[in-house]
């Protein structure tokens, strides 16, 4: 069941550093520092979004998102210490529903991690035009304003899929909680430096519900590589320990950048905080910069398990380096065109975080569990406290996913 390192496959080494590379067993501080990394990415720009959305209640949703994704990844620890041989999120799909949970759980984290990638050609997109308003080309008559820039983010982005070792990449990319700390304390400089806190908002919005609940579930899909980051620690026992510290400091991130940027904005917050902005100013640039090269470093880094795993379809082919830069520069065309063809991040991360976050973060975790440790064959505490944690997320998925579907398709 455990998966072969070096066959390249992502199911050991997904979206963290390679061990090998790193040359010896992981601390916990960097446990915790991947741990953070992971957890605390892009989501938080749409957060004040989500909380325009939702209303000033809506923020019960995100902690309480906050705890059943914490109480998931604990599960997930759970499922492992079954059996030693689980190291991978796959693996234990496997284990709990043979070769199609495994199938069902990758194709999850596929689907995922390439809409996740697709939405920072998007983010790249949207604040390169911000930055630069008159900066466009036109490009057969197809492709102008800010499309035009998505593609030159695309030509940025192209040359780092190609790179055999990504640790450089790794290492940049390991600043994500770093660069959430420099947007969140840039935000709190604008809002100081000539904005202020003027607005006060809904206290409930019933409509927009749906689309807070989801960008929530979006700021915590990192579950997928848990058990990667738990098979690395040497002190397995303060896994959980963590966790909550992890889960602690982003949420409190989340929550505070949606609280700031609901007041300085109001219902008129746009899907990403940094295009509201006023431009010219030191804090703006800084915050705006550092939203730009973030996504340029994690690019490569999530699409490479998606590159991987399509070369194992071609094993004659797999050391193939032509092959394998036809694999990745194809994967990067096809992001663009979802790009260019669905240009609105807010919905898009609304879609991902609805359909797919919360399930691979929360429904997976808890029904394998269920499955694997067989606690659904009683009726105890334990059984009912989960149920109803699916419940609630099958709701989320469902309302969530209807109303990002309709809300691209009604603006396309």
């Amino acid at each position: 069941m455990e998966a072969n390192s070096s066959d390249g496959s992502y199911l050991n080494e997904p979206l963290l550093y390679n061990e090998k590379q790193q040359g010896s067993a992981h601390k916990l501080e960097e446990g915790q520092s991947k741990c953070e990394n992971l957890c605390e990415g892009v989501g938080i720009l749409s957060t004040p979004y989500a909380l325009a959305s939702g209303g000033w209640l809506s923020l019960i949703l995100l902690f309480a998102i906050a705890i059943e994704a914490f109480y998931s990844g604990l599960l997930i620890q759970r499922c492992m210490d079954v059996h030693s041989s689980i190291r991978t999120y796959p693996d234990i799909g496997e284990l709990a529903f043979g070769s199609k949970g495994r199938v069902l759980v990758s194709a999850f984290m596929y689907i995922e991690l390439f809409l996740v990638a697709t939405g920072f050609l998007i983010l790249e997109g949207d604040n390169l035009h911000n930055l630069f308003p008159d900066m466009e080309f036109n490009i057969g008559g197809f492709i102008c304003g800010k499309q035009s820039l998505v593609l030159i983010a695309a030509v940025i982005i192209l040359p780092t899929v190609w790179l055999d070792n990504l640790s450089l990449l790794s290492y940049i990319s390991a600043s994500g909680v770093l660069a959430s700390g420099i947007i969140l304390i840039s935000i709190l400089w604008i809002a100081n430096d000539g904005v202020g806190f003027h607005h006060t908002g809904a206290l409930i919005n019933w409509s927009g519900v749906p689309t807070a609940v989801s960008l929530y579930g979006f700021c915590y899909c990192a579950h997928p590589v848990f058990p990667t980051l738990y098979t690395s620690m040497r002190k397995k026992h303060q896994f959980s320990n963590v966790l909550l510290l992890c889960f602690i400091l982003c949420t409190v991130g989340y929550a505070s950048m949606a609280v700031m940027g609901y007041l300085m904005f109001g219902d008129e917050v746009q899907s990403q905080i940094t295009l509201n902005i006023p431009l010219g100013k030191l804090s703006s640039k800084v915050a705006i910069y550092t939203t730009l090269v973030n996504p340029i470093c994690k690019y490569a880094l999530m699409v490479t398990p998606i590159v991987n795993a399509t070369k194992q379809c071609f094993p004659c082919y797999y050391n193939k380096r032509p092959f394998s830069l036809l694999i990745s520069t194809l994967l990067v065309i096809s992001t663009v065109v979802v790009a260019l063809t669905v240009p609105f991040f807010g919905y898009l991360m609304s879609l991902v975080g609805a359909s797919l976050s919360v399930t691979a973060s929360i429904l997976l975790p808890c029904i394998c569990y269920l499955k694997i440790t067989g606690t659904y064959r009683t009726l105890g505490c334990e059984t009912v406290m989960i149920g109803a944690i699916i419940l609630m997320n099958v709701v989320i998925v469902v309302l969530g996913t209807y109303t990002s579907l309709g809300q691209i398709l009604g603006h396309l």
